[in-house]
């Protein structure tokens, strides 16, 4: 009698519409009148999209001028590697910029660098958050600091690791010449604002001074300022927002003052940091901004090719349903 009631159980539980997967549920077809409307729709929103977007971009003025070949005198040409690491040679050279556009204030100056790989594995693990953030943690938190974990006497380097180590320190000032003459007037470059504020805040400490850096035989890059705090140090903190591509570009500066086109804009470059060992290019761009940001028109394109996709996608499918008619059988599935 119980075997029997249990066999009942079990045949019950199986007829139940979940287990015979009766459910109701929405099941589409992917009919031709269906999914012509659908790509011609798509293609309406993102072509628009695309070309505002593209719009957008275009109205971003941009000046970009490659400097690392040209700020080294044509002796040395040779071996740049050897004019970079001369101390004694002067460094500063000067180039020319014709703004080709008006370029209304904030105008973003940036450094760009080429074939620097900030995403290697080694590299971007090669620092200590929490060295950052606590004076005490300072020879506790270098683990992953090596070789810039300690200096020659064994004492901790504040801040540690090979990507504060590397930290560009080329410089620029500007002087503008305005198109009908005159004067040459110099531009003051802000450097305070240009990092993000949760890096100022929370990422480093303001009770964090520099120790130790940059004092071994083997110069990186750039020196701090012991005498200040890391969360004041804004270029050190926009240089340790490691980039994801080998040519990236960083925040350098701002000029609030508008440039009128055709002003001739005399740029003074301190070029100290070595890029000639690993064959990498700088330059120095000045832009300004629109309302997606700085000049990049990839979006733009991106919408707009998908756009232009639907609509051949519903061309291709509107044809074949001329050419191939659906027969009665399909049209019952409906």
């Amino acid at each position: 009698m119980r075997s029997a009631n249990l066999c009942n159980h079990f045949v019950d539980s199986e007829d139940r519409a979940f287990t015979q997967q009766q459910l109701p549920a929405c099941k589409p077809i992917l009919a031709p009148h269906m999914v012509i409307p659908v790509l011609i729709f798509l293609g309406l929103i993102c072509i628009p999209i695309g070309l505002a977007c593209i719009a957008a971009s275009n109205k971003v003025v941009e000046v970009v001028y490659r400097y690392d070949k040209k700020c080294v005198p044509g002796n040395m040409l040779h071996n740049k590697v050897a004019y970079i690491q001369n101390a004694s040679i002067d460094k500063t050279c000067k180039i020319i910029l014709r703004v080709p556009r008006d370029m209304k204030r904030p105008i973003f100056i940036y450094y760009q660098l080429d074939k620097f790989y900030q995403n290697h594995r080694r590299y971007a693990a090669s620092r200590s958050d929490a060295q950052l953030q606590d004076p005490k943690q300072a020879a506790a938190s270098t683990e992953f600091c090596k070789p810039e974990a300690y200096s020659s006497k064994g004492s901790p380097i504040v801040p540690c690791g090979l990507v504060a180590w590397s930290l560009f320190n080329d410089t620029y000032s500007f002087a503008r010449r305005r198109r009908r003459g005159g004067n040459t007037e110099a531009l003051t470059v802000i450097k305070s604002g240009i990092s993000w504020r949760s890096d100022r805040e929370r990422l480093f400490g303001k009770q964090v001074f520099p120790k130790n850096f940059q004092n071994g035989s083997l110069v990186g890059g750039g020196q701090l300022d012991p005498t200040k705090p890391l969360s004041e140090q804004e270029d050190l903190m926009v240089w340790m927002r490691t980039a994801a591509l080998p040519r990236f570009r960083k925040l350098y500066g701002r000029v609030e003052a508008d440039l009128g086109a055709g002003d001739l804009l005399a740029v003074a470059v301190r070029n100290s940091y070595n890029s000639y060992s690993f064959e990498g290019r700088k330059a120095v761009v000045l832009s300004t901004a629109g309302l997606l940001g700085g000049r990049n028109a990839f979006l733009g394109r991106a919408y707009v090719v998908t756009g232009v996709a639907c609509f051949a996608l519903a061309l291709v499918l509107t044809l074949l349903c001329l050419v191939f008619p659906m027969k009665e059988e399909h049209l019952h599935l409906r």
